[in-house]
């Protein structure tokens, strides 16, 4: 694992794009310093899962907290503002809790930012949040100086209520793993947008909220939905890493169910990239028992944003941990990201 300490370590761009870096980074720095402890009942900090879930009653609170730095602000399909919104109902949703997120909104601005801009975001936040059924319901604002800051810093937190909550962690073997729908269209939009790159096909970010998708797959699947994840920095390939490590079964995947679109795909080979580590914004990985996985995975290619969900993949007793990558003409080890190949990506 990557080491962040020792006399002299500084922090790179590396620790804050997924992947085995950040870990290090929040394992040995923030836990650390923090001193959490587990929740007595309940999902708390030390499980690294997309929030924390707390008893409310007879059923669960889920909160979530995060932070929005994506470069260029603006980008094909999206901007700052709805990936804020649609960061922390996805963070939200993954973990059982798709029913009227409550939000809140913090911005952070630079001095000569312009206004406009500004009032374009908020539009994205609002069109979002009605998209979502979703509210904000508390905020702040502070203008750094010129220079002190990158334009725009959005954090948001998010709390919503469910039944049961789902952890990243449940999978077992002989569970099946879906995807909800082509992965890797969001780093590969931002890609484009940041570098100018004039390349042949429709790049665009999924940003979307997913709750409602989630709703539907929870519906099908009930309890024999065993774990979720939402696969943004780092990609799926990352997401697919945490929840075998954590679940301490191996994944064995299909590379060729795993959905790309054949912009995105010609516009990696070309530039050396891989769909499976690139961001993804509006998608889920999903783990489902077999018995229930035709039933969820029906569910979803019935709802507008899981039209392109696919089985990509199942669980193993085998190589705790491992993500193994099924060729069709042979297995290879797929190898944990160090960390999103593009920084400031969300």
């Amino acid at each position: 694992m990557s080491r962040v300490d020792g006399p002299g370590a500084r922090i790179g761009l590396t620790h804050g794009a997924g992947g085995r870096a950040m870990r290090a980074l929040i394992e040995q720095v923030c836990l650390a310093g923090l001193g959490a402890g587990a929740l007595d009942d309940g999902i708390g900090l030390q499980a690294l899962d997309d929030g924390a879930a707390v008893r409310a009653g007879s059923g669960w609170m889920v909160l979530t907290t995060d932070s929005h730095v994506v470069k260029p602000i603006f980008f094909p399909g999206g901007d700052i503002g709805r990936l804020a919104v649609c960061g922390t109902v996805n963070d939200l949703a993954v973990m059982g809790a798709t029913e009227r997120p409550i939000l809140t909104c913090a911005l952070i601005v630079e001095e000569g930012f312009p206004r406009d801009d500004l009032e374009r975001v908020y539009l994205s936040i609002r069109t979002a949040c009605e998209e979502a059924g979703a509210a904000v319901a508390a905020g702040d604002t502070k203008v750094m100086g010129r220079g002190e800051l990158d334009g725009l810093v959005l954090n948001t937190a998010g709390v919503a209520f469910c039944e049961r909550p789902v952890p990243d962690a449940g999978l077992s073997p002989g569970d099946r793993v879906l995807v909800t729908g082509p992965i890797g269209d969001h780093g590969m939009a931002v890609v484009v947008a940041r570098h100018a790159l004039a390349l042949e096909g429709d790049l665009r970010s999924d940003v979307a909220p997913v709750n409602g998708l989630v709703r539907a797959a929870l519906a099908a699947g009930r309890t024999s939905i065993t774990a979720m994840k939402d696969p943004t920095r780092s990609g799926t390939s990352g997401a697919l890493h945490e929840m075998a490590r954590k679940s301490r079964v191996g994944i064995v995947i299909d590379e060729r169910s795993v959905p790309v679109r054949p912009s995105v795909r010609s516009a990696a080979g070309l530039l050396g990239l891989d769909p499976l580590v690139m961001a993804c914004e509006g998608r889920a990985v999903i783990g489902v028992s077999a018995d229930r996985a035709d039933a969820v995975l029906d569910a979803l290619r019935a709802h507008p944003l899981g039209r392109g969900a696919a089985c990509i993949g199942r669980c193993i007793g085998a190589h705790a941990g491992a993500v193994i990558l099924d060729t069709g003409v042979g297995r290879r080890l797929l190898a944990e990201p160090e960390g999103e190949p593009l920084p400031r990506i969300c």
